[in-house]
Formats: C-alpha cells, sequence, structure tokens
C-alpha cells in the first residue's frame, strides 16, 4: 500500500502479521478479574471471579450483562456513579471478561484525551475502534503430518533441503526452500515431531512430538507435548478464524510501515475516506459469511473531564451501527458541564443521561 495512491477495495487487507498478533497482558489492578461472581440466578457470590463485595451493584451489572447478550441494549451507555476506590473498574472490567475472551475491551481516562497529539474526536474514535472485535474466517490448504526425515544441503546457491512427512495412511517427500529450512532450525523440529505447514504462506507450526517417540529419550522436559500422529491425506482444507480490532485493520491499511506502528503507539490521525472504504468491507465480509463483528467494551473513567464537544460526538456515536458497548463512570454529583456554564447530574449534558 502506498500513501500517495488512492485506496481502493481491493487494497484492504488484513495482514498476516496482524493475525499473528499475540496480545501483551500487563498485570496491574484488575487483571484477577474473570467475571462479575455470579450465579445462575444473578446474585452475586461473597467471593468469586476475583470479585468482592458491591453485591446490588454486580447483579444489577448482571442483568446489563443478559440484555447485552441478547441485544437488547444497542444505543445505549451504561454510567456507573460512585466514590473513588468503590469498584466502577471492576464492574466494567467484569463485564467485558463475562462477554468472552475474543471481547476487546479498552479502557481509558476522559483527562488522557487532552494530552494526546491528536484531535479529541479522533482519539475518541479511535477508542471506539480499538473496542470492535471482526472474527475473520478463511480456508487454507495445511499440510499436517509426523517428520519422518529432515535432508539439509549447503551449496554454492544457499541451502535446500527435503522433509519427509507421514500420517497413518502415506508418506510424502517435499522440498523445502531457505525460509522454511531456518524455521525448522529455529523451532527446534527434529525427526518424529507433528508440524502443520501452510500452503499459501510456508508458515511451518510445530504441534508437538508423537506418541509413537515418546520412548525415544530417557528424560524429556516437563513442557513437552504429545500429540497423535494425524490421519487420512496429508494435505486438508481447514478453516481458521482470526480476531482482530477495527482500529487494527485502520492502521494496517493507513500507514506503509502499519504493523510496526501498532507496537510504537504512534498511529497518527487516520483519514475518514480509509475508514470508510474498510466499513464497507466488512460490510461486505459479513454479508458473505466471511467475517462477524464482535462489539466490545469501552470503559472511559472521569467522564465529567469531558468536553460538550466529546459528549456531542459520543451521542452519536452510540447511535452507530457499529458501536461498542459504552461504560462511563464518574465520582462528581451536580458539577458544570465543561465547556459551558451549566449545571448537570456528572457534570454529563441532560439529553445523554436520559
Amino acid at each position: 500500500f502506498k500513501p500517495s495512491c488512492p485506496l481502493t477495495m481491493n487494497d484492504i487487507t488484513v495482514s498476516q502479521q496482524v493475525k499473528d498478533v499475540s496480545r501483551i497482558e500487563r498485570v496491574y489492578a484488575h487483571s484477577h478479574i474473570r467475571g462479575l461472581g455470579l450465579d445462575d440466578t444473578l446474585s452475586a457470590r461473597n467471593v468469586s471471579q476475583g470479585m468482592v463485595g458491591q453485591k446490588s451493584a454486580r447483579r444489577a451489572a448482571g442483568v446489563i450483562l443478559k440484555m447485552i447478550e441478547q441485544g437488547k441494549i444497542a444505543g445505549r451507555a451504561i454510567l456507573l456513579a460512585g466514590e473513588p476506590g468503590t469498584g466502577k473498574t471492576a464492574i466494567a472490567m467484569g463485564i467485558a471478561q463475562s462477554l468472552g475472551a475474543d471481547v476487546p475491551f479498552t479502557s481509558l481516562s476522559a483527562s488522557e484525551l487532552f494530552s494526546l497529539e491528536m484531535n479529541v474526536t479522533e482519539a475518541l474514535t479511535q477508542s471506539l475502534r480499538k473496542s470492535i472485535g471482526i472474527k475473520i474466517k478463511e480456508e487454507t490448504d495445511i499440510i499436517s503430518g509426523e517428520v519422518v526425515d529432515i535432508e539439509i544441503d549447503n551449496n554454492n546457491a544457499g541451502k535446500t533441503g527435503k522433509l519427509t512427512l507421514k500420517t497413518t495412511e502415506m508418506e510424502t517427500l517435499y522440498d523445502l526452500g531457505q525460509k522454511m529450512i531456518e524455521q525448522l532450525s529455529k523451532q527446534n523440529i527434529d525427526i518424529g515431531d507433528v508440524v502443520n505447514i501452510d500452503k499459501s504462506s510456508g508458515k511451518i507450526t510445530k504441534l508437538g512430538r508423537s506418541f509413537a517417540r515418546a520412548q525415544d529419550f530417557d528424560t524429556m522436559a516437563s513442557s513437552t507435548k504429545f500429540v497423535q500422529t494425524p490421519q487420512g491425506e496429508l494435505c486438508k482444507r481447514k478453516e481458521f478464524v482470526h480476531t482482530v480490532t477495527l482500529h487494527e485493520i485502520d492502521v494496517i491499511n493507513s500507514k506503509p510501515q502499519g504493523f510496526l506502528s501498532l507496537f510504537a503507539g504512534d498511529t497518527g490521525e487516520i483519514k475518514q475516506e480509509v475508514r470508510d472504504q474498510i466499513d464497507m468491507k466488512i460490510d461486505n465480509w459479513k454479508e458473505t459469511g466471511k467475517a462477524e463483528m464482535i462489539p466490545g467494551v469501552l470503559f472511559i473513567d472521569e467522564v465529567h473531564m469531558l468536553d460538550i464537544e466529546c459528549f456531542s460526538f459520543l451521542n452519536r456515536a452510540i447511535e452507530s451501527d457499529m458501536a461498542p458497548i459504552i461504560i462511563i463512570a464518574t465520582n462528581r454529583g451536580i458539577t458544570e458541564i465543561r465547556g459551558t456554564s451549566e449545571l448537570s447530574p456528572h457534570g454529563i449534558p441532560i439529553d445523554l443521561l436520559d
């Protein structure tokens, strides 16, 4: 993708690098929370899933969770009001965890928006799109088998090799390129290992060691995983599912080094026309059954710090077809709406509270 060229529908991609992004999870104040700690009747347990106390609030959050799962809360936001340290962020995290592991959860403080080197509405848009997951389904040919023999030759043209794989019913010899030989070396793949080879990309994945080779060595590492030798044909067509966020797709398609920008955090502002093209492509994928949208959770703390412009933007964003579940939290009572001289509960405009 070249920035100087106009973006077309065929240019929109989800690169293999994004599919392989493993999310780095840091340990922080709420990383122990795994849910709301409710039983089947939505009653809060004393201690469960990392949650303690606030039983009535957790039960109310459980009712909201059921409405979200049944799709009955579209176009609405959830307000959590309470003093500092009363568990507002914990409850928001519990809702996100209860929705499932693939559901994106984005947490930010409203005061952060004004310290970023970009437009406030752009920062909000990026946060909204980080909170929307896209489950992309694709079929690919996979060669799966147990390694019988590996031959690697060094010559003037570089390394070449041959790999013999077998299943319970057949055995085949494959030629190896230099990149595939490097993968074998990097993953310490040896005779007796069971591997998958993506036919389209040449990527090799080590699944484990064959049960038939369990007695080859007297001692093995405790992390050694044993798997069955594949059955049937060596080459099979399999369906794979990748879950990425809309923001990750935006960044990849808006910058020549978009994948690196995801790690650096320097994504900059993204043009609206790029997002419009991506939304059209996602809609097309949804109609053909290639993709499925997963509305995630956007949690905005200190929401009273937002100004009237941000509230107007949020009010419109909530009603969008591609909107996550928005949970806002505040510890203020009656206070002034930023950017105006009007007083309102929690510093939020009355029309948004309704």
